[in-house]
């Protein structure tokens, strides 16, 4: 019965411990995870204003040699990520894929134009620059006309901003959040034990004396949580990272070796904090009150 009763009691144990090691690294893998996003904002920005393009339609009687001149010009520019000629033919063929159908055969003949697609560096994608730039190509002798979606380009200079002041507060919210969370995971831990502190408290071991196992399998959990939130994290940043290889998640070490660091500093001080205040609780209390 003993020995039944005794194993009983370590599978309650282990669960236990389980259960606030899955808490901690569900949190610290959040936390973490947010703060990769806030550090690498200007990356993700960056990514989103450069998928931003110009288009430069040609004059019909614009000549091979001036279109490769304006070319040359263009890739050689400082505000310039990348450079594509379009012909109207390859643009006719790409319209038809899209709407499922030949248009051709119904019009006779193609309306489009030839035409540069011009990708600008995420520095100089703001309505400023961009409205200069387009200044300076519509005065081509060979340029019939420059488009751009100008309400997304205020959208994106507009937005960035303040996307990035929510962010810091977000994760600030979210820091606390964590806090809490994983405090009250320790805190129930520690209450399923309320009744050893006592009464090792009545054979008169001290407080510090009770605390330090309490505190070191608590930071033990701590560390643990901290490497599950450590290893699914950057799982998590290889997915994204072979999805959207532009953002460049995993191109700097640095930042993803200061995130794990504070994920694990994190791990070790809010367990310390939390097992310290919620064994001085119980040790506070009298007898009569740890029933309730």
């Amino acid at each position: 019965m003993d020995k039944s009763f005794e194993k009983y009691q370590k599978r309650r144990l282990r669960s236990s411990y389980l259960s606030v090691i899955i808490s901690i690294g569900l949190v610290l893998f959040l936390v973490g995870l947010l703060g990769i996003i806030v550090l690498k904002t200007n990356n993700i920005a960056k990514h989103f204003k450069e998928q931003v393009a110009i288009t430069i339609f040609l004059k019909d009687n614009a000549g091979k040699s001036d279109i490769e001149i304006l070319q040359a010009e263009l890739a050689k520019s400082d505000f310039t990520k990348s450079v594509v000629y379009v012909s109207k033919d390859d643009a006719a063929k790409k319209y038809s894929e899209d709407i499922g159908e030949n248009f051709l055969e119904f019009l006779g003949e193609n309306p489009l134009k030839n035409a540069i697609d011009l990708s600008l560096k995420s520095e100089f994608v703001t309505p400023e620059k961009m409205a200069e730039i387009e200044q300076n190509l519509v005065i081509r002798s060979i340029v019939a006309e420059v488009t751009y979606d100008k309400p997304l380009i205020e959208l994106l200079s507009k937005n960035i901003t303040r996307l990035s002041f929510w962010m810091l507060l977000f994760s600030a919210l979210f820091a606390v959040i964590a806090v809490v969370l994983i405090n009250s995971s320790i805190r129930l831990s520690v209450y399923s034990k309320r009744f050893t502190i006592k009464t090792m408290q009545m054979v008169g071991a001290t407080k510090s004396f009770i605390r330090k196992p309490f505190i070191w399998q608590s930071v033990k959990l701590g560390i643990i949580g901290a490497f599950v939130a450590i290893v699914g994290l950057f799982a998590f940043v290889l997915y994204l990272n072979a999805k959207i290889p532009e953002i460049e998640l995993m191109g700097d070490y640095k930042i993803m070796g200061i995130v794990s660091a504070v994920i694990v500093v994190l791990g070790i001080l809010i367990t310390w904090l939390s097992t310290f205040f919620a064994t001085q609780r119980f040790l506070n209390l009298r007898t009569d009150e740890i029933y309730y």
